[in-house]
C-alpha cells in the first residue's frame, strides 16, 4: 500500500473534523443510553448491564462511522486519518531511517522527506506549528541538503511501501 499526499484546506479539515467528532460523541451517547435502557428493561439493571450497553453503543457508533467513511463529505477527515496512519508507520522505522540517511541511502532520504512533509502538512491541517521542535527542523534541513547533494528532487509526493520495507523496525 502506498500513500499519496494531497492538498486540503485546513479550515475545511478542522471544521469537518469537529463536526464528525461531535456527531460521533453524540451517537455514542445516544446509542449507549438506548442499549443500556433496553438491557435494563429486558435483563435487569446493574453495573455490568450498563457497561455492556456502553460497549454496544461503541460498536454501533463504529459501525455507523465505518458505513459513512467513504462519503464525499468525509474526504478531509478520511485523508487526515490516513495521513496519521502513514506517519505512525514511518515513526516506527525512524532509527533505521536515520542510520540510512547518514549512509546516504536514497530510500531513507525519500521516506524521511515524506515524513517531514507529512508532519508539516498535519500540523498545518490541525492549526499547529512545528517551530518549537528544533531537532525535527534540523533533521528536515539535513534531509533536504542530502537530497540536493544526490540530485534528488526536494519534494516527495508520497510514501512507497517498498521503500519502507527495506528497513528494519526500531
Amino acid at each position: 500500500m502506498s500513500f499519496r499526499l494531497e492538498s486540503h484546506d485546513p479550515d475545511t479539515y478542522r471544521r469537518t473534523s469537529r463536526r464528525v467528532a461531535l456527531a460521533m460523541a453524540g451517537q455514542l451517547i445516544v446509542f449507549g443510553l438506548v442499549f443500556t435502557q433496553l438491557l435494563a428493561a429486558t435483563v435487569g439493571a446493574g453495573f455490568w448491564m450498563n457497561a455492556l450497553g456502553v460497549l454496544l453503543g461503541l460498536l454501533a457508533t463504529s459501525l455507523v462511522v465505518m458505513l459513512l467513511r467513504d462519503r464525499p463529505w468525509m474526504g478531509p477527515v478520511r485523508y487526515g486519518w490516513q495521513l496519521k496512519q502513514a506517519l505512525s508507520r514511518v515513526s516506527g522505522y525512524l532509527p533505521a531511517l536515520r542510520r540510512g540517511m547518514e549512509e546516504g541511502d536514497p530510500r531513507a532520504l525519500a521516506v524521511l522527506a515524506f515524513y517531514h512533509r507529512g508532519m508539516a502538512q498535519l500540523a498545518e491541517l490541525e492549526g499547529r506549528t512545528l517551530d518549537d521542535d528544533a531537532e525535527l527542523l534540523a533533521e528536515r534541513q539535513r534531509v533536504r541538503l542530502a537530497r540536493q547533494a544526490q540530485g534528488l528532487p526536494e519534494r516527495v509526493e508520497g510514501l512507497e511501501d517498498a521503500d519502507l520495507a527495506a528497513f528494519k523496525r526500531g
